[in-house]
């Protein structure tokens, strides 16, 4: 190479290397003036003091973070941590959307299905999906809930005649994907005795705890630096066994509906199920989905309808065991209800007033769905008369809530009268994920045939992730009564 060109290549390098100093520099810049914008912005309400440049972060990273949440609940009341019920119901009233840039995260697994979508697009899918869940629907629904309750009350008996101690979460989470599938997707069959379902479930376990990790890093939120990781790979591979998991139930009720004499059958129907519901609007003019509408639909639902109320119900059942003397009243509540092997059926659900009130305090203390998050739209001015601009991003702490002190007196005391029929509280202090058919499944589990007591060599930690876990799993001792 002659003098001349190895000048102009090191030219080339030097004015390379100064573009790339100038927009490292006009990054910097862009990340001062917005840091400068959001303190200015926040400057009305009192939180703890921040690092220079990870802000608060690091402290959602450290071990027993619940706990620290709790702490600054009490010290900072209305930090934009949102867990003051006043402020929870002005930012709900509105139709912000969530927060892009956690959320989009979500999208390699469950594609953009309800629960990302925002916007009309939302609306209309939202309207489309609602008559599947309409009262008449769920009111039988209840009978084939009772079946997988039992299909796992049986696995139990025989474990616990070897073991007492049970680690709870995996059997119930098969046991609740057990139910979405007979109830929301007409599966025949059990899949908690088919081994295949057992893959899902670690998959969704593993997205989960990638999901988590992946939050609070900011390096692995770069899309191409996250799946060039072990992180990143491990997620794909997770993500494909959740895809060929939901696949197979769309390939199955594609092949019942071709049976059945293809899809005027299907409208005739007296009650749809959410797959059905799904499969007609594809074929329905103007208003189609497309393969990949469909599968993220399909996806999201399997995943929100059994890993929600799988933690839900694992936590109520902790609870319950961790207070004997309530867990007493409910059986008895229970057998006096169903004493000569009535099987359960919708209208004994109204008739638990007890068990409901137990049930709600368990989702008070361990609120399944741990916190959301919204991008302000537009301004927003709090009942306080404080403010802040469009632009800002709020995370609504539904488990903050629910341990605010301020709303709930000794907010970590299992007390069920807080829900005595008749007790007054603000309208948003009780915001737990379930309602209405979600609450069924907890309703009526069928823990009159067995003791529950926790095992107190393995105390729970709860960990706030897309739902809120157990690191180490919940563990209970369990015995058949006399």
């Amino acid at each position: 190479m002659t003098v001349p060109a190895l000048a102009s290549v090191s030219g080339l390098l030097q004015v390379a290397s100064l573009l790339g100093l100038l927009l490292l520099l006009l990054k910097a810049a862009q990340l001062y003036l917005r840091r400068q914008w959001l303190l200015k912005a926040l400057q009305q309400f009192p939180s703890p003091p921040s690092h220079w440049l990870y802000g608060h972060s690091r402290e959602f990273q450290q071990e027993g973070e619940q706990q620290s949440l709790l702490k600054r609940i009490e010290k900072y009341p209305t930090m934009v941590l949102v867990y003051d019920p006043d402020y929870m119901k002005v930012v709900l009233a509105r139709s912000d959307p969530k927060n892009s840039v956690v959320y989009r995260l979500l999208i390699p697994w469950i594609g953009c299905g309800l629960l990302l979508l925002n916007g009309q697009t939302w609306f209309q899918r939202r309207r489309m999906l609602t008559p599947a869940f309409h009262y008449d629907i769920l009111k039988p629904y209840v009978g084939l809930m009772a079946k997988s309750v039992q299909v796992m009350l049986d696995k139990w008996e025989q474990l616990v005649a070897q073991d007492p101690r049970l680690e709870i979460v995996g059997p119930v989470s098969l046991m609740t994907l057990d139910t979405i599938m007979k109830c929301a997707f007409s599966h025949q069959g059990s899949v908690q005795t088919d081994g295949d379902s057992h893959s899902y479930i670690q998959a969704i376990w593993d997205l989960k705890n990638l999901f988590s990790i992946r939050t609070k890093s900011a390096f692995l939120q770069n899309d191409i630096i996250y799946r060039l990781s072990p992180e990143g790979r491990k997620n794909h591979r997770a993500a494909r066994i959740a895809h060929q998991h939901t696949d197979r139930v769309i390939q199955l009720k594609k092949a019942q509906v071709q049976k059945q004499g293809e899809m005027e059958n299907v409208r005739k129907k007296r009650h749809l199920d959410f797959l059905d519901i799904l499969l007609l609007a594809r074929m329905e003019k103007g208003n189609s989905l497309s393969d990949t509408d469909l599968r993220a639909e399909v996806d999201t639902f399997m995943f929100e309808g059994h890993d929600t109320t799988a933690s839900g119900i694992s936590w109520i059942l902790y609870a319950l065991a961790s207070h004997p003397e309530h867990q007493q009243r409910c059986r008895e509540e229970i057998q006096g209800l169903l004493g000569d092997g009535t099987s359960i059926t919708w209208d004994h659900l109204d008739q638990m007033p007890y068990t409901t009130m137990c049930i709600k305090e368990a989702l008070r203390l361990y609120p399944p769905v741990p916190g959301v998050s919204r991008e302000l739209s537009k301004p927003i001015t709090f009942p306080d008369g404080r403010s802040l601009p469009a632009g800002i991003t709020l995370s609504l702490s539904i488990y903050g809530l629910h341990h605010n002190p301020q709303v709930w007196p000794n907010p970590e005391e299992f007390d069920p009268s807080r829900f005595a029929p008749g007790s007054a509280r603000h309208s948003h202090a009780f915001m737990p994920f379930s309602g209405g058919s979600r609450n069924c499944i907890g309703k009526q589990f069928a823990m009159n045939e067995m003791k529950l007591a926790p095992d107190p060599s393995r105390k729970p930690i709860a960990t706030p992730e897309v739902v809120l876990n157990s690191k180490n799993g919940i563990h209970l001792k369990l015995r058949k009564l006399p």
